[in-house]
């Protein structure tokens, strides 16, 4: 996915009419249900090249975090996370979940592992 929408989000939308790939939906459609707005990790491309539009449009700081990036290295943590009820990646046409290993996303090699890992502020 590369970005993570966090429990702080005021759900203003603002993100979503940013987001390039439709890859953030409201909290009413979030697949996970409940109160936030959800970024499906299996669009999300970052906005390669760029800061993270949604990030930069958001008035919440603290909102959006970087999350690890949607590559085949990181498949297990993803298949985890939807196992577990943290992301919901859906399915293609042919019944495959869309994890990282089947469809890798573009990510910014310039952010490091270590502020994937701990959920910073993608704008800071």
């Amino acid at each position: 996915m590369a970005v993570k929408i966090t429990e702080l989000c005021i759900n203003c939308g603002a993100c979503i009419e940013e987001c390039p790939a439709t890859a953030i939906v409201g909290a009413e459609d979030s697949p996970l249900g409940g109160d936030v707005t959800y970024v499906k990790p299996e669009k999300c491309i970052e906005c390669e090249g760029s800061d993270p539009r949604c990030a930069t449009n958001c008035p919440t700081e603290g909102a959006i975090v970087w999350d690890l990036p949607y590559i085949a290295e990181y498949n297990d943590y993803y298949m985890d996370g939807h196992k577990n009820g943290i992301y919901k990646i859906r399915e293609n046409k042919k019944g495959e979940t869309l994890f990282p290993a089947v469809s890798p996303k573009p990510f910014q090699a310039g952010v490091s592992i270590a502020k994937r890992e701990k959920h910073t502020n993608v704008v800071s």
